[in-house]
């Protein structure tokens, strides 16, 4: 008995050091890895279409995925990438002449600029006593940003490499999951210590997790960036294109959302006058593509993990502040197992207390 204790201990030892030794490898391409995984479960109904079509051909039916993968993301990335690269390039230009002297000439005859810096004034006349060199400061801030841009010129080509780089490695695991991922689903459930029916419970969440999410967040992100592009633009909003993505973007934030960009677009129509329009913007915003958010997001994501909004949050948020941008899946998808984890213990455990 003794002979068997030892044999077990050390069997078990030897796998946790070797355990240990394979996550050491696979760390630095365990994002990449993982975005496979969440590809592999939502790309996989697809998969299994092309492969009966294919008559069971499954090598051919996972480069045919990939390569509509990689034409679906790369071309429609590029084209955007090159689009919103020359809006920016012409919101640095204008920003820069708003900066030279005529421009802030321009801006000084403005009667709300005006206003202000009456306002100013007399506030740093009777409590302060001192002046500020408006011109002086925005010189100074344009330094610094233009210096700020230049430092990280490099930085940014090396996360353009390493996301290529990443995206490569990515397809590249995602092919095997593809055509491998029945038998490693067979494989890993031999391992799991629960009977069929819970194990199925296990999978069918891990797959309603990871869909819902990007479905809800993705989806709806996507509809809010361009209700809001589109405001942008009919109510002369400059570069609506560009603050239209950035309005997407800032609608997977948990914390602020859309708000971020909307409201300072507003306020940009109320400085220049148009007060209609920043009125007009302003509610649509607000109650069509702030409500989308808080309508549909738990629609997709509360209703089909069946998650309160509470955990949804702080699964979303928490996941951004832990795993990044990845975090955006794995918080709620993380909660969503642990959901069914203590469940299943309940169920097997919860009775013998009572």
């Amino acid at each position: 008995m003794n002979q068997n204790w030892l044999v077990t201990a050390f069997f078990f030892a030897l796998l946790a050091v070797i355990l240990y030794g394979a996550f050491l490898i696979l760390s630095p391409f365990l994002t990449a890895i993982t975005w496979a995984g969440i590809l592999a479960v939502l790309t996989y109904p697809a998969y299994a279409w092309v492969l009966k079509l294919l008559r069971g051909r499954a090598t051919l039916a996972a480069l045919i995925v990939i390569l509509v993968i990689t034409l679906l993301i790369t071309v429609p990335g590029v084209e955007i990438a090159l689009f919103l690269s020359e809006e920016a390039v012409q919101l640095v230009q204008s920003v820069r002449a708003l900066m030279s002297d005529q421009g802030i000439q321009e801006w000084a005859q403005k009667p709300w600029v005006q206003q202000l810096m009456g306002w100013w004034s007399m506030v740093s006349f009777r409590l302060l006593d001192f002046k500020i060199d408006w011109k002086e400061i925005l010189v100074q801030g344009a330094q610094a940003s233009s210096s700020f841009l230049v430092s990280h010129v490099a930085g940014v080509a090396q996360n353009v490499l390493v996301f290529a780089v990443d995206f490569t490695i990515t397809l590249f695991t995602l092919f095997f999951f593809l055509r491998d991922g029945a038998d490693f689903c067979a494989r890993l459930r031999r391992l799991l210590p629960m009977d069929y029916e819970r194990q199925q419970r296990l999978f069918q969440n891990i797959v309603n997790a990871i869909t819902a999410v990007v479905h809800g967040c993705l989806l709806v992100a996507m509809i809010q960036g361009l209700l809001a592009g589109l405001a942008y633009w009919l109510c002369g909003v400059p570069y609506a294109v560009l603050w239209g993505v950035v309005t997407a973007f800032a609608g997977l934030l948990p914390v602020g959302g859309t708000t971020l960009v909307s409201i300072p677009a507003s306020l940009y129509l109320f400085f220049h006058g148009e007060n209609l329009k920043g009125i007009l913007l302003l509610a649509w915003c607000l109650g069509v593509v702030v409500m989308i958010d808080n309508i549909l997001k738990p629609l997709f994501i509360g209703t089909r993990i069946k998650m309160p909004l509470f955990f949804l949050f702080f699964g979303i948020l928490g996941g951004l502040a832990t795993f990044g941008a990845l975090g955006l899946i794995l918080g709620p998808v993380l909660l969503a197992l642990l959901a069914v984890l203590l469940d299943l213990y309940i169920e097997e455990y919860g009775s013998a207390k009572k």
